[in-house]
């Protein structure tokens, strides 16, 4: 009787299919898209609740990122595109079971109605920044003479700033939907049993909205903002931690190829970046900093706010990058 031993090959690198067309532009695109998300948040929920002078970095100052965010983001995005002269066909139709037709709606409509949050503290930034050097002055000099021969600009500033608050309840839903949506882009992705989970969503919008108060404590000259938003972000870490476990608690006690999955974080290759460099380095550490900080310690701000944005920037790299070497077998 003769015996053969049949070998399948699959341990050899490149055997089976591995889709690798995400690069970096996709992962800070969803960075940035996450903290201007949070950024919106946080203006639009301290201005419904009347808290400008309390917080006013993040309901004025911060508020000038977001539509940079979001600019710099949808260039990532059409830096990503293979046929880029065609990007406009994302507005020629809606498929409501389609996130990325989602997504590009939301942010036709973010953008500019973030642009005229601006708009609507446009002269108290110049109030803000005149007087500081011959420069700027003369910059916003030319801005004020502009704004007073431009009469439909005008017009519009006096609209904005005086309907900020149902701005502000458009903001606050949109916020929430972009953060959530960052999440959605890649658990949509049924194929990558790593994205295909619907914590996915809350865990980006809540880490979104981290990296948006780090960057506020960050920008803030205030101690009593610095101390508010460091309390909102520990609340913050405390959930994005509880998602992550029970992302991990989840995959384990679901099928074979997402706890393998799931194994590429406890003990694979992305297990030390992970644990090291994203829950370590930018969940725990700026938590215990935070807690030193408001308990009396003297701590730079710089520190934890630095750690949470690189760290959020981290996650979402390793997030991309692991989920499209994740796949079903068979």
């Amino acid at each position: 009787m003769r015996e053969e031993i049949i070998i399948s090959g699959r341990m050899n690198p490149n055997i089976d299919p591995v889709l690798q067309i995400w690069h970096w532009q996709i992962p800070t695109y969803l960075f940035l898209g996450g903290l201007a998300a949070g950024l919106m948040f946080f203006a639009a929920l301290f201005t419904i609740q009347k808290k400008e002078k309390e917080f006013p970095t993040a309901v004025k100052w911060g508020s000038f990122l977001i539509p940079i965010s979001i600019i710099v983001g949808l260039l990532m995005l059409f830096l990503d595109l293979k046929h880029k002269l065609f990007f406009w066909q994302l507005y020629t139709t809606i498929r409501f079971e389609s996130p990325m037709s989602w997504g590009a709606w939301t942010l036709l409509i973010v953008t500019p109605i973030s642009i005229l949050w601006c708009l609507s503290y446009l002269n108290d930034l110049m109030n803000l920044w005149s007087g500081k050097t011959k420069w700027l002055d003369q910059i916003i000099n030319r801005t004020e003479k502009f704004i007073e021969k431009t009469k439909w600009l005008k017009n519009l500033i006096a609209w904005t700033t005086k309907n900020r608050i149902a701005f502000a309840w458009t903001m606050i839903i949109l916020g929430i939907i972009l953060g959530i949506y960052t999440g959605i882009l890649l658990s949509a992705f049924n194929a990558r049993p790593l994205w295909n989970t619907s914590i996915l969503g809350p865990l980006f919008m809540v880490s979104g909205f981290s990296t948006a108060a780090a960057a506020i404590m960050w920008m803030t000259k205030s101690h009593e903002e610095k101390v508010a938003f460091g309390k909102i972000d520990l609340v913050l870490i405390a959930v994005e931690l509880f998602f992550i476990i029970h992302l991990f608690m989840g995959f384990l006690a679901s099928t074979e190829v997402q706890i393998e999955a799931a194994k590429l974080f406890l003990g694979g290759e992305y297990t030390t970046i992970f644990w090291v460099f994203v829950v370590g380095l930018g969940l725990v550490i700026p938590a215990i900093l935070e807690i030193m900080k408001l308990t009396g310690f003297k701590v730079s701000v710089f520190i934890p706010s630095f750690l949470i944005l690189l760290g959020g920037l981290i996650f979402r790299f390793i997030m991309v990058e692991a989920g499209q070497v994740t796949r079903y077998l068979y």
